[in-house]
């Protein structure tokens, strides 16, 4: 039969269950590499009036309907919208907050409605767009950790924790609490669009956590679990996506509560690795490292993509694609080929 979406198959994957068609999964695909594919440029209508965002996402879901995708991923970061942050990013901006007058004054009251007045037109018509049997994966962007590090900076961020600890607990307190509020939110006015909810929090480097485990223990995770909590309340499974090396913190991260778990690179453990060792707990999305994806030779890429499919099959849920992101300079050709080989294997024929 002609391809045809149909979100559930990724649903069943991030609640663990193999589903009858592998689907395709990926974290964010770059809409500059989205217009190298098709050959026209469209990010400029995401930033537009009600018509040019729905012409924004009829292209922007139509590329990943067309490419085999059941769902569409989709999320409004938190980072960059909360007042004087923008450290994330290492620009070298002073810190936003050093002090408890800082964080007493903090427009902490102000930030749903900043979200909800910026990115509710776009939730409409991602809404109005979305093609049929299609829905989204995503929701509120950022966790605990980059928002904490977008409003004050990593290192002073270290500093804060090292001089001040309590300061510390209050400022992830707060940032916890501003994001419980938006997603409650955002579940209770666009929850419909959603199948799968996730937020990314890349907690490491490839040696290990930024942060000592106990204080990710006591500072973030329990913001996790309250997330998770009202992600599940509304009947959905949460997808967590976070970079670097989190192998001795994941028995903590699945006490949160997470369904499934994205991003792999190989230099830390390959995706087999993750489904190995987590299958029988979670569901597992990831594939092809980014760095192989834009190295490798199509060919290499098609055999591979076919090979790691072929061994985590059986070994619980999963969903296919890169270990991180398609970023615009991933060669198109590579890409498609990943793609190719899985449609292939899943027998997908073209409309």
């Amino acid at each position: 039969m002609p391809f045809e979406p149909d979100y559930r198959n990724l649903v069943l994957a991030a609640r663990n269950i193999e589903a009858p068609r592998l689907p395709l999964y990926e974290h964010q695909i770059n809409v500059d590499f989205m217009e190298t594919v098709l050959g026209r440029a469209f990010a400029p209508l995401g930033g537009g009036d009600a018509a040019d965002l729905r012409e924004f996402f009829r292209l922007y879901c139509g590329f990943y309907r067309d490419h085999g995708y059941d769902t569409v991923s989709f999320e409004c970061c938190l980072g960059g919208l909360m007042p004087n942050s923008g450290r994330l990013g290492g620009h070298g901006l002073p810190p936003g907050i050093t002090s408890r007058a800082d964080l007493e004054r903090y427009p902490w009251g102000e930030i749903e409605e900043l979200y909800f007045r910026r990115n509710s037109p776009r939730f409409r018509a991602l809404r109005e767009i979305m093609p049929p049997g299609m829905k989204a994966v995503g929701g509120v962007g950022n966790g605990v950790f980059e928002l904490a590090q977008d409003l004050v900076g990593f290192e002073e961020l270290c500093f804060m924790l090292a001089d001040d600890e309590e300061l510390f607990r209050d400022l992830t307190g707060k940032i916890g609490a501003v994001m419980l509020a938006v997603w409650r939110r955002l579940l209770r006015e666009f929850g419909d669009l959603f199948c799968v909810c996730r937020f990314g929090d890349d907690l490491g480097y490839k040696s290990a956590t930024m942060f000592s485990y106990d204080t990710l223990r006591r500072y973030v995770f329990p913001h996790y679990k309250a997330v998770i909590a009202e992600v599940h309340a509304h009947g959905k499974p949460f997808l967590l996506h976070s970079c670097g090396n989190i192998l001795g913190v994941m028995d903590d991260i699945l006490a949160t509560g997470i369904d499934a778990k994205h991003s792999n690179e190989d230099a830390i453990a390959p995706f087999f690795t993750w489904v190995e060792r987590y299958g029988g707990r979670i569901g597992n999305f990831g594939g092809i490292d980014t760095d192989r994806l834009c190295r490798a030779s199509e060919a290499e890429i098609r055999e591979e993509a076919a090979a790691i499919a072929g061994q985590c099959a059986g070994h619980g849920g999963f969903a296919f694609g890169t270990g991180n992101s398609v970023p615009g300079y991933v060669p198109p050709e590579n890409y498609l080929a990943m793609v190719e080989a899985i449609r292939e294997l899943r027998g997908d024929r073209r409309t």
